[in-house]
């Protein structure tokens, strides 16, 4: 099905000439067709070969002016009519003002009612006039609806401007504009509008746009017929289901839920912003909302909307002025959710990068510019996410972004580091709040480039490099390693310990990160030290003795006493009631459940 506006004249020329293509009565109320002037919308559809042509008839008096703006919005065609006995009207001018606007490039030129005048001075006229718009030199075609003279012609051209028109996406999201609400005995709340793309199902659920409302259509039809499922382009009515009429209207919209971006503040490309007055009507489908504007550059402003819309970038606009009944120029949708002007000289900068954006959606330019943004909000704008993006729990990040962040988290472990050699790395919250990240699953992608490549997690926190260590301490501590190694049990003293430049602060450190194992205050043996000595200990005849402990294990009384306690808290010793000691049978076969093997640290 194709979709096609029929405007441009105000009395009896367009509804009459529907009337001959479609047998069908396009004026809906009474006093329309009394008066012959169209009011509201009109619709009609006929088949020509294989094609269906719906059609909507908008009308041409200023007084509705928001009326035919609500039904040529969605429309991608247009059957501009111009009466041979009147010529170029005022009307004609402010459709075309309307639809050059909107960017409306496809469509036909019917002159009628050739039966009562020559048509080759109107024709020549319109034609002077659309040449200057965005439709340029269309098709012409000369009828009369009282004789019929001109029909054949009149459906050859429609015909092969339903060939000429672009093919829709049905796979793409919806976005409907309701230009009717209404309600039928027995089944509710009906809706009505221009599908421009996407596809619609009895099922499917829908957002109602303003107001936020979940629904779900009951049932659908499509000129007339009812349908399961409507494809664009198509007229469509929805049935909704527990819709009461008085929420929804003329500009309402259902949307394919979490696909759309609703907005009230939207930069755009508009002609001689800064003479536009400060106050217009902003016409986007069928809706029409009340618009501040505040100019930015010679042909860019911001427009800060009375209440949010459904929209997305590259989509186009009217804004009119309705005290001066006039069309003050078509607008581009360029930015749909534009960073605040709060400092002095934002607006300027704004303007410089808005010079040069063209409003097609680009999803590596947009997360070029905003760094960071949710998934579904950049594609709610309509871009893509670029395959080179990074991602992490519904967020997006620029490459070029991820790295700069990765070398500040660098910079700030090593400068962290420096301040307290001896703490045990950065919290992920405070690296999290450090560089503003509004998810700490953002760290991630940050720690697989190649600048952030040693550092190191676990335990919630952040460490930079190899060894937490300062050189100093690192080098003590290999000494200390050195002397337990050789021997396991022999305990270092305070003074001996401070003569190895190791004070209470890094042997703490040591002893939290499980480089060293501490067995009572000041008393600190190599990881696994507990692990050997129950090896020594299996040697010995049974009970044995703390004097007997003490000596095959070649230490003194400071490390037996608090070692055969730490082996009897975990459950491989056993302190009998005379003093004595003996092993318990170990699930593990002698390992110790509570050290791992020695760390390589230092």
């Amino acid at each position: 099905m194709h979709v096609v506006a029929t405007a441009g004249h105000v009395d009896h020329g367009k509804s009459t000439l529907l009337r001959l293509l479609t047998g069908m009565e396009p004026d809906r109320w009474s006093q329309e067709r009394e008066r012959g002037m169209t009011i509201d919308l009109g619709f009609a559809w006929t088949t020509i070969g294989e094609q269906v042509l719906a059609f909507v008839d908008v009308p041409g008096h200023e007084r509705f002016v928001p009326n035919m703006l609500a039904g040529i919005g969605p429309v991608p065609a247009v059957l501009f009519v111009v009466a041979a006995d009147e010529g170029w009207q005022r009307q004609s001018t402010e459709h075309l003002d309307a639809l050059h606007a909107l960017g409306v490039r496809h469509g036909l030129l019917a002159v009628t009612r050739c039966d009562l005048a020559d048509p080759a001075a109107a024709t020549e006229q319109a034609q002077r006039r659309l040449q200057h718009s965005a439709l340029g030199e269309l098709p012409v075609v000369h009828v009369s609806g009282r004789t019929g003279a001109g029909l054949p012609q009149l459906h050859a051209a429609l015909a092969d401007l339903g060939d000429r028109l672009p093919a829709p996406d049905a796979a793409a999201a919806v976005r409907l504009w309701v230009d009717r609400a209404f309600t039928i005995r027995g089944a509710g709340t009906v809706v009505t509008g221009t599908l421009a793309a996407g596809t619609l199902r009895t099922g499917d659920r829908l957002r109602l746009e303003p107001g936020g409302r979940d629904v779900t259509v009951r049932a659908l039809q499509s000129l007339g017929e009812p349908l399961a499922e409507v494809a664009a382009v198509a007229r469509v009515a929805v049935n909704l289901r527990g819709v009461p009429l008085e929420q929804v209207g003329r500009g309402h919209a259902l949307l394919t839920p979490r696909r759309w971006l609703s907005s009230d503040l939207l930069d755009v490309r508009v002609r001689d912003a800064a003479e536009l007055p400060r106050q217009l009507m902003l016409h986007l489908g069928s809706a029409a909302v009340a618009a501040r504007i505040r100019p930015l550059g010679e042909d860019t402003a911001r427009l800060s909307l009375r209440e949010p819309l459904p929209v997305r970038i590259g989509d186009r606009a009217l804004l009119r002025d309705p005290g001066a009944h006039d069309i003050a120029g078509g607008a581009v949708l360029l930015d749909v959710r534009p960073r605040a002007l709060g400092r002095r000289g934002a607006a300027r900068e704004r303007a410089r990068e808005l010079a040069g954006m063209d409003g097609v959606p680009d999803g590596a330019a947009e997360l070029r510019r905003r760094r960071l943004v949710r998934r579904d909000e950049l594609t709610a704008m309509g871009a893509e996410v670029p395959a080179a993006a990074a991602e992490a729990a519904g967020w997006v990040l620029d490459p070029a972004h991820r790295d700069e962040l990765a070398e500040r988290l660098v910079r700030l472990l090593d400068e962290h580091r420096a301040r307290h050699p001896l703490a045990d790395g950065v919290p992920t919250e405070a690296a999290r709040r450090d560089l503003a990240l509004p998810d700490p699953a953002l760290l991630e992608p940050l720690l697989r480039t190649g600048t952030a490549r040693e550092i190191r997690t676990g335990g919630g926190r952040l460490r930079l490099g190899t060894s937490p260590w300062p050189p100093e301490i690192a080098a003590a501590l290999r000494r200390l390693r050195r002397t337990l190694t050789e021997a396991p049990f022999a305990a270092p003293t305070a003074a001996e310990l401070a003569e190895l430049g190791l004070g209470a602060e890094p042997l703490a450190a040591a002893v939290r990160t499980g480089e060293l194992l501490q067995l009572a205050p000041g008393v600190l043996l190599l990881p696994g030290a507990d692990r050997r000595a129950l090896q020594v200990l299996r040697e010995l005849p049974e009970p044995f003795t703390l004097s007997q402990a003490r000596q095959a294990l070649g230490t003194s009384r400071r490390v037996a006493v608090p070692l055969l306690e730490l082996l009897a808290r975990t459950g491989h010793t056993e302190h009998l009631p005379d003093g004595t000691h003996r092993l318990r049978p170990s699930p593990t076969s002698g390992e110790c459940l509570l050290h791992p093997a020695p760390p390589c640290g230092f």
